[in-house]
């Protein structure tokens, strides 16, 4: 049986004794059998591991039995008690009934005694498991739109008798609400008609339903807004444990994500309004802190100051990185103007930036005589995806691929409008290797200053102009002395040397031969 059991006691060998039997009975198999042998001890246990089940003695040194209980009630209010102790203590029983005590065993403890008393708890506890965990399934539709009104009201002033007589008993025994939303739902619903909506909420309800059933979570109720509710009955450390196995489970089984929000832990049905509250406000920094994860306090969490004075600097950094190809300048301004560090964290903020980005990336391109939207064929209202997004993360994904593939596309448009520069260059030298050329009139005809062509020269060819033009001069040359009727003195000057010697020097720099030599190499 899925019950956990804890024995408190300081006596070793009464401990040793009492574990066994417990451990041993034939009418409960507990799940697992747990000693401590101080008060201290067992509260440390009951933090680490849920209990159902205390035996404790009452006579301890330091913390009495009965103040360890105390403890272990304010821990964990459905925990089952059991005071052992002599006859001499008899006297502590009506206190033990007013700590809410599950019974009294006298030492030494009789077989039958506590066998009957284990089995009356095992069955105690599983009545209250069942009546928790088919809460959902008596709750008529009525009763949940009641809950709900409830739920969704401002600040109630005070709670309907019948929402009270809904909700005591899930509060008696310690409860929360969580609230639990469909990661991306817009877009997933999009394209759906009604009917595969319906059935699509159908199955993703089903689905929670199950679970909590099944893991003894709690009560589920379908919001209006595709959200759900669920009344958590088990203690606060073990609900999260489960909400977070949901989230899990979920991803598993859909291959697409849950985000839960929890409020606090309250055994007051009234105050399940402000635990309902606190759930919403958890689940509406997802915007901030991501999905596919459980967020137990918005509290913690505070906006940032508003903008800072520097973003306009680090906007136009990110838009000169975008225009270099240098993708990873670009990430880092994403990240620090939407990552964590980030002093967004409104949506209109963001947004409010994203369109001042897109306007002035749209402006400096239009000076390149480029257009944003032809050069990554968006329609005209692509950017309105953003505004579907749910998550900041959600939105530097996006942005950091649509930027990298802009950045890509004009590095690749520059380089092929360069690399037609080059070929216009060499046609022109080429046409004119009978004339002194030089980088200052090439430059001039194409329209650009000497530097700025040399260095892109360089960049493009990986020579210097001067080298590229002496290389073409010298492959013409060998061309023309290819031809036996050619005067070298002829060649020399057909390619723009005017002096022999220059060009015998020049030539056997290349070739490693005179001119003359050459044509004897080749047998011309």
């Amino acid at each position: 049986m899925d019950i956990n059991i804890l024995l408190v006691d300081d006596e070793a060998v009464d401990l040793e004794w009492l574990r066994r039997r417990v451990a041993g009975n034939e009418h409960v198999d507990f799940q697992s059998v747990r000693t401590a042998s101080s008060g201290f001890e067992a509260l440390k246990i009951m933090e680490q591991q849920s209990i159902d089940v205390v035996l404790s003695d009452i006579r301890m040194p330091i913390m009495s039995g009965m103040e360890f209980v105390r403890k272990a009630k304010e821990a964990n209010p459905q925990v089952q008690v059991v005071f052992i102790s002599g006859h001499q203590d008899f006297g502590f029983a009506k206190e033990a009934i007013q700590l809410g005590a599950s019974g009294y065993l006298l030492k030494p403890v009789d077989d039958r005694e506590l066998n009957d008393m284990l089995v009356e708890l095992a069955g105690k506890i599983e009545r209250e498991r069942q009546q928790r965990a088919s809460l959902s399934e008596t709750l008529s539709l009525v009763n949940q739109e009641l809950l709900l009104r409830w739920f969704h009201e401002g600040t109630p002033e005070q709670i309907d008798s019948h929402v009270r007589g809904l909700l005591t008993p899930v509060a008696s025994g310690g409860s929360a609400v969580a609230l639990v939303e469909v990661d991306d739902l817009t877009w997933k619903l999009e394209g759906m008609d009604e009917g595969e909506r319906h059935a699509f909420i159908g199955k993703v309800a089903d689905y929670i339903r199950g679970f909590a059933r099944d893991n003894r979570l709690g009560t589920v109720i379908a919001g209006h807004d595709h959200r759900f509710v669920v009344l958590t009955t088990p203690p606060e450390d073990e609900a999260k444990a489960l909400l977070e196995r949901l989230i899990q489970s979920f991803y598993q089984s859909f291959a697409f994500s849950i985000t839960v929000g929890t409020g606090k832990h309250t055994t007051q049905a009234d105050e399940l309004h402000h635990s309902y509250r606190q759930a919403k406000a958890a689940l509406s920094i997802k915007w901030i802190v991501g999905k596919n994860r459980l967020i137990q306090d918005a509290s913690v969490w505070s906006p940032k100051a508003k903008m800072a004075a520097d973003v306009e600097e680090v906007v136009n950094r990110m838009l000169q990185a975008m225009l270099e190809y240098d993708l990873v300048t670009v990430d880092d301004c994403l990240l620090e103007l939407f990552g964590g560090d980030s002093p967004l964290s409104q949506k209109n903020e963001i947004y409010d930036l994203i369109i001042r980005i897109n306007s002035k990336l749209h402006a400096e391109l239009q000076q390149m005589n480029e257009h944003l939207y032809d050069i990554l064929k968006w329609e005209s209202h692509q950017p309105l995806i953003l505004f579907q997004f749910e998550t900041v993360h959600d939105i530097i994904s996006w942005l950091r691929r649509r930027f990298f593939e802009l950045s890509e596309l004009l590095y690749l448009k520059r380089q092929k409008q360069k690399r037609g520069l080059i070929h216009k260059i060499t046609d022109y030298v080429k046409e004119r290797l009978d004339q002194k050329i030089t980088l200052n009139e090439v430059a001039a005809h194409f329209g650009f200053t000497p530097n700025y062509l040399g260095h892109l020269f360089k960049a493009e060819t990986n020579r210097l102009f001067s080298d590229f033009l002496n290389e073409l001069r010298m492959k013409r040359v060998c061309e023309l002395l290819q031809d036996p009727t050619k005067k070298i003195y002829e060649i020399a000057d057909q390619v723009g040397y005017k002096n022999i010697i220059y060009f015998n020097r020049q030539f056997k720099q290349y070739a490693g031969v005179t001119p003359g030599e050459y044509r004897k190499k080749h047998k011309v």
